[in-house]
């Protein structure tokens, strides 16, 4: 070997010496950015991003009947119930039927709801539900749904995170990480609730293995938006600001030793608390909101006050940029005392989802806004009895494979109805829409393609429509 030779390895040799750290830090970030962990701390995770293609809808209101509002009684009327009720079905009908409580040789109940026409569409919805039905001619009723759960947990779980698994993100977080949120002082993925609770809980908003910036954050709808958002006596604005430039200077600190994007979602989170003090009150305050629409709503008093609010203040988000609101209304599950429960259910849903929709509409704001309403399955056509005793007590089981959703504006054909059931509603005949296929469709409404809309984890990559999913054509205006 001759000295030119020699100082070419040696050359070699001390390069990968003194740079083989900035090499693996360069490997390091391309991993770390198919990861989706390449945010830097000087940037707004929750920034607005483009989406796939051009969108019909930049907003989603999620208007989630928790337990399974029953079709048969609200949107899909069946006349055929009549010849069969008070006797069990032959056992072709019904020998592969999985039910949760109910033996599959029960009685059929037919329902003693009242169907009209709305609109020009002609529509038909029950006697209970006539507010919704005088918008009929906006909405675009799905009587095809179906879905592969037939207990609460693994229905919400499938229906927002597109697994029955726990700890995946749900579509609101899917949305957030897709599109960002045009709010600077709200979160982007708002979650208000009224009724009882939901079985799936916090699972039902959960940001799974994205970033925690992509988790729904639950408003309170009176007093502080979130608990303890207000500072405690004696803390001024001043000294509250002071602390956070010390965490987001640690934090900063700590970030360039690892690399975990959680600490750019924590500095995140604290500084959207902070903006949040100002905006949370001013978005709770209705005395700017007229009369005429508080009474539209229905919020001042009676069934319809919480639920009311609630679609108000969903409004009043989607004015002020975020992304995607989740309202739950809890619980439809009636397995008992159907007819009484039902009605309370609908008192307190009727008229204010009416109003959010028409509300939108003269605001100009339903064309970029998609309007979803409906729960994690249906109700059986037959009856279910916890007791014997009570003549009053009927209800129905939940039932998978045939129920009723509807959605409104953003990229949605309203006025029309989409799929059909059997004269017992016991399947889909027509026009079948899984979840996965609602999952598709609203993503498309809010310009992104359901199957690009992915995060690398544990070795592959995830999205919310899981494996499956089609966009169905016939909704989209």
């Amino acid at each position: 070997m001759d000295r030119e030779q020699f100082r070419r390895i040696q050359t070699r040799r001390s390069f990968f010496q003194e740079c083989a750290g900035g090499v693996g830090i360069m490997a390091l970030a391309q991993l770390m950015e198919q990861e989706g962990r390449g945010a830097a701390l000087d940037v707004n995770p929750l920034a607005p991003k483009p989406p796939h293609f051009a969108p019909k809808a930049k907003n989603v209101i999620f208007m989630f009947m928790e337990g399974g509002p029953s079709q048969i009684d609200l949107f899909d009327p069946k006349p055929g119930l009549e010849k069969w009720s008070g006797k069990p079905l032959p056992p072709s009908m019904t020998k592969d039927l999985r039910l949760a409580f109910t033996k599959p040789n029960a009685a059929v109940l037919a329902s003693p709801r009242k169907f009209q026409p709305y609109g020009k569409s002609g529509i038909e919805f029950s006697d209970y539900i006539p507010h919704i039905g005088s918008c009929a001619d906006d909405l675009c009723l799905v009587r095809s749904m179906f879905t592969d759960a037939f207990n609460h947990h693994p229905g919400q779980l499938l229906l927002f995170g597109g697994s029955i698994q726990v700890g995946r993100p749900t579509m609101g977080a899917w949305v957030l990480y897709g599109l960002g949120s045009e709010s600077q002082n709200l979160p982007g993925f708002v979650v208000l609730g009224s009724g009882v609770g939901t079985s799936g809980g916090t699972s039902n908003w959960s940001s799974g293995f994205l970033p925690s910036t992509y988790r729904g954050v639950v408003l309170r709808s009176s007093g502080d938006p979130v608990l303890y958002l207000s500072n405690p006596p004696g803390v001024t604005r001043d000294m509250q600001r002071a602390e956070l430039d010390a965490l987001k200077d640690l934090n900063q600190e700590h970030y360039a030793e690892t690399g975990d994007v959680e600490i750019a979602s924590r500095i995140s989170s604290y500084e959207l608390a902070f903006r949040m003090q100002m905006a949370g009150p001013e978005l709770l305050d209705f005395s700017k909101e007229s009369p005429e629409t508080l009474e539209m709503y229905g919020v001042k008093d009676g069934p319809t006050k919480q639920f009311a609010t609630n679609c108000l203040l969903a409004r009043r988000m989607v004015e002020r940029g975020v992304r995607f609101v989740m309202l739950t209304d809890a619980s439809w599950d009636d397995h008992t005392d159907l007819n009484r429960k039902l009605k309370r259910h609908c008192d307190a849903a009727d008229q204010p989802t009416a109003a959010l929709i028409k509300d939108l509409k003269q605001r100009g704001l339903l064309d970029s806004t998609l309007v979803v309403w409906g729960g994690e399955f249906g109700r059986t056509p037959m009856v279910e009895i916890r007791d014997p005793r009570d003549e009053n007590n009927a209800g129905r089981d939940h039932h998978p494979l045939a129920y009723s959703m509807f959605l409104a504006g953003g990229g949605i054909r309203g006025g029309q109805v989409i799929g059909k059931t059997d004269e017992l509603c016991m399947n889909v005949v027509e026009d079948r829409v899984h979840v996965h296929d609602l999952q598709a469709t609203i993503l498309h409404c809010l310009g992104l393609e359901h199957t690009r809309l992915t995060y690398h984890h544990m070795g592959r990559d995830f999205r919310l429509t899981d494996v499956a999913g089609n966009v169905v054509g016939k909704m989209l205006g």
